[in-house]
């Protein structure tokens, strides 16, 4: 990298630092370190919505299914979020935020108290999280080894400078420093990628991307290659609806923080459009790369490869910064839900007094919470990298498992599934994980399909069956469906608002 490079990525960090310092003057109570009061407007949650989806691991792991295996990567990965994103701004989107404008809800997981009981929540809430820190760790390793790549620098120095500017922003900003950041890097990110797709087009010729096809391997241009079937592409449909529009619970975060139930399906239905869209531009230097740098023995390397060959100086370090943006949105926008988790459902059982902080003593609790899971999720990340780990950590171990921790959250945001009770969601979470197990350390030469679509069946029949067995009915959960099926009258958003202003110790919630 040259001068020029450094001073772009150096004025990338400064740029989403000072956002996150701006920030701080919003954030009062933990209301907007959290939700942001849903006064963020609908187009830029989707946008967030959007960045927070994908990471540094679409530049290394993705980009090496691109170019030993071709388009397959789009279709079963982007298209299906994009799909199934679209599929929840009716299901899933408005519900999320009536949660917040109707019930004051801050966590994605505090209304399972009211929906389920108390162990569920906990069971939920804590495998989650583990879940999350392992997740976040990978996209660490991918980040670092883009700044090896790119720099020479270390893998543990880059662990540490990316996961240190992240902290600083978000611990200070919170939610409203993570859409904000997600805007400013999804700029920096199109700029980037219309950067490297003229490069190609200059390399291969205006009839890029057309005519590359026929110059790549046979099978480059089939959706279903590889170890990839049609089974699996669907299993990965339904995986992403539920990942996408709140099982990854800091997804959830942006319909809450929409305005209105309305406008959060018009940022998801914005997001939805971004996902078809961007992803498939951001993939097509990847899939020409066997033509630019052919016979890489990692593919992992191929988009550093592209860059280094076509991108005169400067423009290096714009795309490292896009790397960066990518993973810092993800990486801030879980860390602010992961610490809404801690403080609004983990913390007030383990330590009751924690329930009875005050406004600031809450928001010092959150802060601090940030700061703990983004270095724990460092550590893990420089103790555990390599090549390899990206993926297995992110297809194997995240899309496997998401389902069984997702189902109980999401279908009991709706009314059809109103008679699955605490026994149903706890056993479907038991009976996904179970089998996840068994096929992944038991079972020798399991599919990747049977990896990721097993736990899934299993966890979603006996969530449903279960349901319909033994109905657990409680007057109360129907009351909570009911109410998210209309935005809340001005009178219970004041109520709602006023709530959150109360400078004393937040309200106890219901219990179960």
């Amino acid at each position: 990298m040259s001068a020029l490079d450094w001073i772009v990525v150096g004025g990338y960090f400064f740029v989403m630092v000072a956002i996150g310092w701006w920030s701080k003057k919003r954030i009062h109570t933990i209301a907007d370190f959290f939700t942001a009061r849903g006064k963020i407007p609908w187009w830029l949650t989707g946008i967030s919505h959007h960045m927070s989806g994908y990471s540094a691991v679409m530049f290394v792991a993705f980009a090496a299914v691109a170019y030993n295996s071709g388009l397959t990567v789009y279709v079963w990965w982007a298209m299906t979020i994009g799909l199934g994103i679209g599929v929840g701004a009716f299901l899933f989107a408005p519900r999320w935020n009536r949660l917040r404008a109707k019930h004051g809800v801050k966590s994605p997981l505090e209304y399972l108290l009211r929906r389920y009981d108390l162990p569920t929540q906990q069971v939920l809430a804590y495998s989650g999280a583990a879940l999350k820190v392992v997740d976040i760790a990978a996209k660490w390793v991918a980040v670092s080894v883009l700044l090896e790549g790119f720099a020479d620098i270390p893998m543990e120095w880059g662990i540490v400078i990316t996961g240190v500017a992240t902290m600083a922003y978000m611990t200070v900003g919170g939610l409203w420093a993570d859409v904000l950041t997600d805007m400013g890097q999804f700029v920096i990110q199109g700029v980037a990628g219309v950067a490297m797709f003229i490069a190609i087009m200059g390399e291969l010729g205006a009839d890029f991307p057309w005519a590359m096809w026929s110059d790549l391997p046979a099978d480059h241009n089939d959706p279903v290659n590889d170890t990839v079937t049609t089974t699996l592409i669907l299993a990965f449909l339904l995986v992403k609806t539920f990942e996408y529009n709140g099982g990854m619970w800091n997804l959830a975060q942006r319909y809450m923080a929409s305005p209105s139930g309305s406008e959060a399906r018009r940022s998801a239905l914005l997001s939805s459009a971004l996902w078809l869209l961007w992803p498939f531009i951001l993939f097509l230097p990847m899939f020409a790369a066997p033509l630019i740098v052919p016979g890489l023995e990692n593919g992992e390397e191929s988009y550093i490869a592209l860059s280094q060959e076509l991108l005169p100086a400067g423009l290096i370090g714009l795309m490292l910064a896009g790397f960066f943006s990518h993973t810092m949105a993800m990486v801030a926008s879980d860390s602010n839900v992961i610490t809404a988790v801690i403080t609004r459902d983990i913390a007030p059982v383990i330590v009751p007094k924690v329930r009875r902080l005050g406004q600031a003593a809450q928001l010092r609790f959150a802060r601090v919470t940030t700061v703990v899971f983004v270095a724990t999720s460092m550590i893990i990340a420089i103790t555990t990298g390599g090549e390899g780990f990206v993926l297995d950590v992110v297809v194997d171990l995240v899309a496997a498992t998401m389902g069984p921790i997702s189902i109980p959250l999401m279908l009991g945001l709706l009314p059809w599934f109103r008679r699955c009770g605490p026994i149903a969601a706890i056993t479907s979470w038991a009976g996904g994980l179970a089998v996840w197990y068994v096929v992944f350390y038991i079972v020798e030469d399991a599919s990747q399909t049977q990896v990721v679509s097993l736990p899934l069946l299993t966890s979603l029949v006996l969530y449903v069956g279960i349901g319909l067995v033994r109905p657990d009915q409680r007057e109360e959960r129907d009351v909570l469906l009911e109410s998210l099926n209309t935005d809340p009258t001005p009178e219970e958003a004041a109520a709602v608002a006023a709530r959150d202003d109360e400078p004393g110790p937040a309200p106890e919630r219901v219990t179960a």
